[in-house]
């Protein structure tokens, strides 16, 4: 098992370019399956999910060639569906949520697919009902062996209708776009997720001959093709990353410039941290954060707490509030953290608390942080990383404490950041990656 060690307490500068967008990745590479033509993907993001994603679309028989450091062609004409029943499959694709995404084009171009169930971040319950309640609206029929926990899907008929949507789930979405891409006649999306990955998804998708129309809203309209052609499409900037190195920068009292980071695209996040009193300005298309020894929470008007909290695009995304909640613990004033969508993700502040933060945690949605106003610096202490987002908001902790931090269980970070470690000692942090 790899671990970081961590010796906080030092200023951070220089800039850091942003990894491509991990979610985005995860839905353009299973829509490579939709065409036998070339698809080319230029910044790709080299993160364990991502790569394990590829990998089981090589395993399905689609040709992968590696263009470039994060660029890919994939030809996915010989995909062999018999390979979803083997115990290889049902091992590999286990292994990672974003699998589940690989069932929309299969059922649009195969009419049949068969998954186990996902595995990811251990955040709380996470059903899946959106995406087969959509492929349910479309035709497919499925069932689920709970002995294997394995998902059987018949989609020989797919026909285009309209769906709304039990909720607006960013992966359900994707995967009944993909799936209705090629279905006979119209089918309409209420409740649509709109993040931008989805935006893009679509935008992808039209370039390889679909016809979808309503992005960027909760509305799709989407008339069926008979088949698909090839593409080249560039993923976003990872707004998540960014989000985390604007909160890391403010934290570690740094002045860093974040490159390219697509802000048109980041929606309310910028404008977030600001409710922090965090200090950034936009150069080009670059955030420049300076040094700041200081930065004040936000009231509301009648001079109440301020509460952040998570909602579905163009809201604030759940990502990113365990950075918010790291990042308050040593501003001025008092902020309540409200993780609405995963009863789980708030489970690592007793690292936060045994670090020296101030922190209540008053039920598994809620903490209320009273912030340090840097007044006292966070202590190093062994810590272990539950998830993707929690490992980094605890890197960020321990980067801005008082001695050395180990964190364990570093494979989850590794999961969603692209050689973290070696990026932030470019940036002048003394982090050193060990095996225990």
């Amino acid at each position: 098992m790899s671990a970081f060690k961590i010796v906080g307490g030092t200023p951070l500068s220089g800039e850091i370019i942003p990894q491509g967008a991990k979610n985005e990745a995860l839905q353009v590479v299973c829509a490579v399956l939709l065409t036998e033509e070339p698809v080319v993907l230029s910044n790709l993001p080299d993160i364990r999910d991502v790569n394990y994603l590829i990998e089981l679309i090589g395993d399905l028989g689609a040709e992968v060639t590696k263009l470039g450091k994060e660029s890919y062609r994939f030809v996915c004409k010989n995909i062999n569906i018999d390979y979803l029943t083997t115990p290889e499959f049902q091992e590999k694709a286990s292994r990672l949520r974003g699998s589940i995404m690989i069932l929309g084009p299969l059922l649009a171009r195969y009419g049949k697919a068969n998954i186990p169930k996902p595995g990811g971040d251990k955040i709380g319950r996470r059903p899946l009902d959106t995406h087969f309640l959509g492929f349910k609206k479309l035709g497919a029929k499925f069932s689920f062996d709970d002995k294997s926990s394995n998902y059987s899907i018949d989609a020989t008929n797919l026909n285009g209708c309209y769906i709304l949507l039990d909720e607006a789930s960013v992966t359900g979405t994707a995967n009944v776009i993909m799936a209705a891409v090629m279905a006979k006649g119209t089918t309409t999306i209420y409740n649509a997720a709109c993040e931008p990955y989805i935006q893009q998804l679509c935008k992808m998708l039209n370039g390889m001959g679909a016809k979808i129309s309503g992005m960027g809203s909760n509305l799709l309209s989407i008339e069926g093709v008979k088949d698909l052609g090839g593409t080249d499409h560039r993923l976003l900037p990872d707004m998540i990353e960014i989000g985390s190195f604007i909160g890391m920068a403010a934290m570690t009292q740094s002045e860093i410039t974040i490159k390219s980071v697509a802000y048109e695209a980041l929606g309310i996040i910028p404008d977030t941290f600001k409710k922090l009193g965090i200090q950034f300005e936009k150069k080009g298309d670059d955030i420049y954060i300076p040094k700041q020894s200081e930065y004040e929470i936000a009231r509301y008007i009648d001079g109440s707490i301020l509460t952040i909290a998570d909602a579905t695009w163009p809201g604030f995304t759940p990502d990113l509030l365990s950075i918010i909640l790291v990042v308050a613990t040593q501003a001025k004033g008092m902020l309540l953290v409200h993780q609405k969508m995963f009863e789980s993700r708030l489970f690592f502040v007793d690292k936060l608390i045994d670090m020296g933060a101030q922190i209540i945690l008053c039920d598994p949605h809620r903490a209320t942080v009273s912030g340090l106003n840097h007044s006292r610096a966070l202590r190093g202490i062994k810590m272990t990383s539950p998830d993707i987002r929690a490992g980094v908001a605890l890197l960020i902790a321990a980067l801005s404490a008082d001695g050395t931090s180990i964190i364990s269980n570093v494979e989850q970070i590794d999961r969603g950041y692209q050689n973290i470690d070696q990026r932030l000692i470019a940036l002048g942090a003394n982090i050193e990656r060990i095996d225990l």
